[in-house]
């Protein structure tokens, strides 16, 4: 039999990243977008989405609000120098 070659050290993650809800919410918000709904800022005070991230940004959030399984956001952003 041949000698299994070991991964890098690297562990994989198990699972799902985002959970089947988290999917759920994101469709929804992109479907929202499409058909002129989906609205920015708190309360949806704001004016009409129409990038795409954006709408995968607030579905995202919904879901971390409902409790969903979502990965934390990162935070700060990078600055260059």
């Amino acid at each position: 039999m041949a000698a299994r070659k070991k991964s890098g050290g690297r562990k994989k993650s198990s699972g799902r990243k985002y959970g089947k809800s988290a999917g759920k919410r994101v469709a929804s918000a992109m479907r929202r977008r499409k058909k002129g709904t989906l609205k920015s800022g708190r309360g949806g005070k704001g004016g009409k989405v129409k990038s795409r991230k954006q709408a995968i940004a607030i579905g995202l959030s919904e879901a971390r609000k409902k409790g969903a399984k979502v990965p934390r956001k990162k935070s700060g952003r990078k600055r260059r120098s």
